[in-house]
């Protein structure tokens, strides 16, 4: 069976084409799109304010900061641990005396009884003519009336009572990989600025900004980098595999390094290359069958 054009009506077959112009439509089935550059963030970006960082720091992870950013995103989330401990610590102190009154009140009730049953004469059952000895089927008498709060209420109704609040994290996380974070464990980064003899173009409008500290390479989110803690140089991981690994000294300072020393950082991606991201967006719909 051949396929008909795309403005065909008359033929049999249900073209891709055809399909994708009906769910898009009347808003039927999963809908998908790559996501292109520009949606991507930079590797030089903020992973708070997306802009490009003025005072770079990275964390162990290799997520990138602005320093006044993530120093805000501390302070403001301890503000937030301490709001939320002084509600727990009201809710356990109003759970705590609430305990206490229903115990007095269930002592109370106990001394009641024990009183009433103490004092109480013996009743003496004789069956007089007119009296019947067979239980009520009204729910209201016999001293019913004072265990149910109504007639037509039941016993036992849902009780709608005040949100119980678990105790918070006492850790301010990292709101990228949700690990602790310390502003004494941020790492400052010295990116190399790109010398293109181009004075008039402002640092932000530029597409190339900065490039490897040894090889003068330039960077961007598609050649992976890496940190060195020692001296906080940006260096492509190219030049750590060939150069660095080999003596593991830091080509700016000469200092020993270690493995921990090397911190990957976590770049973003262009249309072309995933680099670890998920470059699709997809929105689940309601599916219509055959």
């Amino acid at each position: 069976m051949t396929r008909h054009s795309r403005n065909c009506t008359a033929g049999t077959v249900y073209s891709y084409h055809e399909r994708q112009k009906d769910q898009s439509q009347s808003g039927y089935g999963s809908k998908q799109l790559r996501l292109g550059k520009d949606s991507v963030k930079e590797f030089d970006c903020c992973c708070l304010t997306l802009q490009p960082c003025r005072n770079p720091v990275v964390t162990k992870d290799g997520y990138l900061y602005d320093k006044e950013a993530i120093i805000s995103y501390i302070l403001q989330k301890k503000k937030e641990i301490a709001r939320k401990l002084k509600e727990f610590e009201k809710q356990k102190q109003r759970a705590k005396t609430e305990a206490e009154e229903i115990q007095k009140l269930e002592e109370q009730e106990k001394v009641k009884k024990f009183s009433s049953r103490t004092l109480e004469a013996p009743s003496l059952k004789t069956n007089q003519p007119g009296t019947s000895n067979q239980a009520s089927v009204s729910n209201m008498k016999d001293g019913k009336h004072k265990e149910l709060p109504s007639f037509w209420v039941p016993n036992l109704t849902p009780d709608a009572g005040p949100k119980i609040e678990k105790k918070p994290d006492e850790k301010v996380r990292c709101p990228m990989s949700g690990k602790p974070i310390k502003l004494k464990d941020l790492i400052d980064v010295n990116f190399t600025d790109i010398k293109d003899r181009d004075t008039k173009t402002a640092l932000i409008n530029k597409q190339a900004r900065y490039v490897c500290a040894v090889t003068n390479d330039v960077l961007g989110n598609s050649v992976p980098a890496a940190v060195l803690r020692t001296s906080g140089c940006v260096v492509t991981m190219d030049c750590v595999e060939k150069l660095i690994k080999k003596d593991m000294l830091d080509p700016i300072n000469s200092k020993k390094m270690t493995e921990k020393d090397i911190i990957v950082l976590q770049r973003g991606a262009s249309g072309f290359s995933g680099s670890g991201l998920s470059l699709e967006a997809k929105k689940e719909g309601a599916a219509m069958q055959a």
